[in-house]
């Protein structure tokens, strides 16, 4: 269990159950109940609510009367919205934390993306999701604005809870992926402009969202709301 330090017992409630949801011990539609965690915790009821109040407005967690609370379940629309957003904004977090990467940044960089072509075409989708959202975040977290760091971690947190069930790769894109990060890393090292790199990194996340809307929902694409390459 991670260790409480200075924090309130309901700021440790929350960062632990939001731990667990994240690694999926906690899954979509799983029962909160207040009385048992608070047992797991050490800890009386009242922290415990408090967390699960905070939680729900996150958009983690859900209320229902007479249910409870409950690990909120993310449908195929809801994924779409949280993705198209997360687009829009690592494009412009990407663009503007670009004169602040170093060399070590870059080489990170390109070191997580050989991990991903040396093991393709067999790499496990969960590897691939977390090399890939690492070397995102190597590109990104050094923008200026926390404000916008704020609202794209708040985003992942939203789905990032699936796991495999949504964010696995869609069939033949990986090959893709790969060679676009490389593309996006050699802008952000060549020091081209901000709106160069913004609509490369926008471009990236809005091949690899349509590419998984097309195999996983395709109904969805003949509702006109997902982002066109490009836009």
């Amino acid at each position: 269990m991670s260790t409480r330090g200075s924090e309130s017992k309901s700021q440790f409630a929350h960062r632990w159950i939001r731990e667990q949801i994240a690694a999926g011990v906690f899954g979509p539609g799983y029962r909160l109940v207040l009385s048992s965690l608070a047992s797991e915790l050490s800890m009386s009821v009242v922290p415990v609510r408090e967390a699960v109040r905070a939680l729900t407005a996150e958009g983690l967690v859900t209320f229902e009367r007479n249910v409870g609370a409950r690990v909120a379940a993310v449908d195929g629309a809801q994924y779409r919205f949280a993705m198209q957003t997360i687009s829009i904004l690592e494009g412009a977090a990407t663009a503007f934390a670009a004169p602040f990467l170093n060399s070590n940044d870059i080489a990170q960089a390109r070191k997580l993306n050989n991990i991903v072509r040396s093991g393709l075409p067999d790499l496990d989708p969960r590897i691939f999701r977390e090399v890939n959202q690492e070397l995102h975040h190597i590109l990104y977290v050094k923008c200026p604005n926390p404000r916008l760091l704020e609202t794209i971690e708040a985003q992942w947190r939203r789905i990032g809870h699936l796991g495999g069930s949504l964010h696995a790769l869609a069939p033949g894109r990986a090959a893709t992926v790969v060679a676009e990060h490389e593309a996006l890393i050699d802008l952000v090292e060549s020091g081209v402009s901000a709106a160069d790199i913004e609509h490369a990194a926008r471009r990236h996340r809005t091949g690899s969202l349509n590419a998984d809307l097309a195999a996983r929902h395709p109904e969805l694409d003949t509702c006109g709301l997902t982002l066109r390459e490009g836009a």
